[in-house]
């Protein structure tokens, strides 16, 4: 247990959500806008950004291809990589998973090849710390997998997949069974954690990095609030909370799980006598809100001061502040996010700015960040793009 928890605080936080690629000294970036594409839209779109001005402006449409709602980046910039969020690939119950070459220049993407995710409506995809393997989390097919990235930057099939398994939670229209929601590498390698939204756990799969496999960890112990199951470790949400993203501080102390069902971050701290031990709840929600909300994203601003969570129903972003000595939370204030259903949102290289796609009305949004309170201001309205629902940002050439 001691050797799993040495690797699980080890987890350190992601700059942007959907990825950001190894260039911190570019100024010029292109934002990558993945979509679904069961309206207008025809695939992923490409801007250019600077990170002494902001504001975007437009590439066009860098690939088409079928529901690219989650993407991400090779730390060089070379690659990017999409999932298929579809139920269906090739006649098999199955998304896919698109790999692409990234002109820098232009913002074009070429496709490489797509492969099956294994698992119907992929919705989360990321690199494993070697950049040998991409990993993903399947929502309807309520499995995660590993896919191998080849030489060429084409993807071989899946070397791994996994069945969530565990106890439900009580929402029986979203729990009805295991839906893998997020899955990241801890920094060494050596696991890979994932966000079940029917399970409401986060659980803890080893990883072998050079095979590309997933296995269970066993657990000898049931723990309430640190680790639920006899077979398989996992860090537990109240019932009904429904885990859908993961945020770390960047030493790995704290861990903070947004709750999609119920609109809360979950505070867990490693306390050296046990993983992960849930400290405090709190609400992502204004008090007296009482219409339907889900919420969508979470991030720590690089300072470790401030964190971010978005609501769709409320239409906002909530803040918060962030005592770095007990890792629990302070709600700031709520802003909204200028449309409706904020689907994802990324700070920028610079941590000056935040940039928030609302999936419902089209439209991108960006905000100046206050580095004294963390506060969002001075919203402006930046790009017009169907359905968006994930951003990206890539250095440029």
């Amino acid at each position: 247990m001691n050797k799993i928890r040495r690797y699980f605080f080890a987890l350190v936080i992601l700059f942007s959500l959907c990825g950001l690629s190894d260039a911190k000294d570019s100024r010029h970036y292109i934002v990558y806008v993945g979509t679904y594409t069961t309206g207008e839209s025809k695939g992923i779109y490409a801007y250019s950004y600077d990170v002494t001005t902001g504001g975007l402006q437009s590439l066009g449409l860098a690939a088409e291809t079928q529901n690219p709602s989650f993407l991400a980046a090779d730390a060089k910039g070379g690659n990017l990589f999409a999932v298929n969020e579809t139920q269906m690939h090739q006649g098999e119950s199955s998304g896919g998973v698109s790999a692409f070459t990234i002109d820098r220049k232009t913002g074009k993407l070429s496709q490489l090849n797509e492969v099956a995710s294994q698992g119907a409506d992929p919705c989360y995809i990321s690199l494993d710390r070697s950049g040998k393997f991409l990993l993903v989390a399947n929502y309807t097919g309520g499995n995660v997998g590993v896919i191998p990235i080849l030489p060429d930057g084409r993807l071989g099939e899946a070397s791994s997949v996994q069945k969530d398994t565990g106890t439900l939670g009580p929402n029986k229209d979203r729990q009805e069974s295991p839906h893998a929601h997020w899955i990241e590498a801890s920094a060494r390698n050596r696991f890979a954690y994932v966000a079940d939204l029917g399970l409401d756990r986060i659980l803890i799969y080893k990883f072998d990095a050079e095979k590309g496999v997933l296995s269970r960890v066993e657990s000898a112990t049931a723990n309430a609030g640190s680790s639920s199951g006899a077979d398989f470790f996992s860090a537990t949400l109240t019932p009904g909370t429904g885990p859908r993203h993961v945020a770390f501080s960047a030493d790995g102390q704290f861990m903070y799980v947004l709750g999609e069902l119920d609109a809360t971050v979950t505070v867990f701290v490693n306390d050296d006598k046990e993983t992960y031990r849930s400290i405090q709840k709190i609400a992502g929600l204004p008090v007296g809100f009482t219409g339907e909300n889900t919420a969508a994203e979470i991030a720590i601003h690089p300072s470790g001061k401030f964190l971010y969570t978005s609501n769709r129903g409320d239409d906002s972003i909530a803040e918060f502040r962030i005592d770095k000595a007990t890792g629990r939370l302070a709600l700031i204030a709520h802003v909204s996010t200028e449309g409706k259903a904020p689907r994802n949102f990324v700070l920028d290289p610079t941590g000056t700015r935040l940039l928030v796609a609302n999936q419902e009305t089209g439209n991108i949004v960006e905000y100046a960040i206050d580095s004294a309170t963390g506060k969002l201001t001075h919203p402006r309205s930046l790009a017009k793009v169907p359905s968006p629902v994930c951003l990206l940002f890539v250095a440029a050439d």
